[in-house]
């Protein structure tokens, strides 16, 4: 029973590390992403566009590809519980709670992910946003 509990430890601090590796990726791609559009930001800007509707439309091209990803990583960890189900003592390898859980953690932090940087973005001058490039 050790072994056992010292690899589930072990797999939880790997799976803790990979959510954290997760923000922080997601968090700079998206703020590498909306530093490279300043130009377009500004020019949005200057021709009327609101700061809510910049934030807006990055966060929907952010949830845009975190459904994707949602997808994709249901789809792998259907496959690979099957793998690591003789590690699970009465919880079902499908069990829809966790799966929801980790669903809602995982879409919470795309979310903050996405929101932040496009919010900053959209507090640009768009006279400045011009002359940058």
């Amino acid at each position: 029973m050790e072994r056992t509990s010292f690899t589930l430890v072990l797999l939880s601090i790997a799976g803790g590390m990979a959510l954290l590796l997760g923000i922080v990726g997601i968090f700079g791609v998206v703020s590498y992403g909306i530093s490279q559009r300043t130009r377009e930001i500004g020019i949005r800007m200057a021709l009327g566009a609101q700061r809510r509707e910049i934030t807006g439309m990055f966060v929907r091209q952010g949830f845009v590809l975190t459904g994707i990803g949602v997808v994709a990583g249901l789809a792998a960890s259907a496959v690979s519980m099957r793998l690591l189900s003789s590690l699970l003592f009465h919880v079902s390898p499908m069990d829809p709670l966790t799966y929801f859980s980790v669903t809602v953690v995982i879409v919470a932090v795309a979310w903050l992910a996405c929101y932040l940087p496009s919010r900053r973005a959209a507090t640009v001058e768009p006279v400045s946003a011009l002359r940058s490039e």
